[in-house]
């Protein structure tokens, strides 16, 4: 079981390393870069790529990560709520540390894509 969490562990940082090299491209070029392709580098590693805050490195956390498809806890969460918890981190909002602030890597433009893309899970 330990190899096999070893692999899986290792096959998603190639994927990221991957993800982030064609984002990083795709800015340099000056292409536009969907909020879905950002969340997938950016976010996914600990909300997980279907948003249920199960992401590889979300057991390394001490908070579990929000799950975006829980509709009910999501309903409560304002677009300004979410969007001040991407921009300026988890204690921004009242909740723990373990939510980085984001605000120095997105434009606000692109932190308003995230928070519409995070309610796409949300059906």
């Amino acid at each position: 079981m330990t190899k096999l969490r070893i692999f899986m562990g290792t096959a998603a940082l190639v994927c990221a390393i991957v993800m982030v090299g064609s984002v990083q491209r795709a800015v340099a070029a000056g292409d536009e870069v969907s909020a879905s392709d950002q969340y997938m580098v950016y976010c996914a590693k600990c909300h997980g790529p279907s948003g249920h805050g199960d992401g590889a490195n979300a057991s390394t956390l001490k908070t579990r990560p929000r799950n975006f498809a829980d509709c009910a806890t999501m309903k409560r969460i304002s677009d300004d709520t979410m969007f001040k918890a991407i921009k300026d981190g988890g204690t921004a909002v009242n909740l723990p540390g373990d939510m980085p602030p984001w605000g120095q890597a997105f434009e606000d433009s692109e932190i308003k894509g995230l928070v519409t893309y995070v309610r796409t899970f949300c059906k």
